[in-house]
């Protein structure tokens, strides 16, 4: 029924993102006209968390080992935040040359299988 997932980071700056996921993180992409570029993603995964206020939806990038990735960053002069425990992860936040945030965390709780 579901064959993937579309995600969409809006950005001040969309050529200096899209270099960044290009150049820096190395995501595979394909240009579908105009510049216009769409990344691959390794596997993903959904969680549905209660909330009796806000509605809004967050997206996080997942890593093996959160301390090297903000090593790997820092030799990009990418600004990442402390590292901190959330228990079911390590976590750290990256600023985006667009100067919008992304957090990326190394997960301590169990994965689902690939569909």
């Amino acid at each position: 029924m579901i064959s993937g997932v579309h995600t969409i980071i809006y950005s001040k700056n969309a050529e200096a993102d899209k270099a960044f996921f290009r150049e820096v993180l190395k995501l595979t992409n394909v240009d579908v006209g105009h510049g216009w570029l769409i990344f691959g993603l390794p596997p993903s995964e959904l969680a549905v968390h209660p909330s009796e206020g806000s509605q809004h939806h967050e997206i996080y990038l997942m890593c093996e080992d959160v301390n090297a990735f903000v090593r790997q960053m820092n030799d990009h002069k990418v600004a990442c935040s402390e590292v901190r425990d959330e228990g079911w992860g390590l976590l750290t936040e990256l600023t985006l040359p667009g100067g919008g945030k992304l957090g990326v965390y190394q997960p301590r709780h169990a994965r689902p299988g690939p569909m």
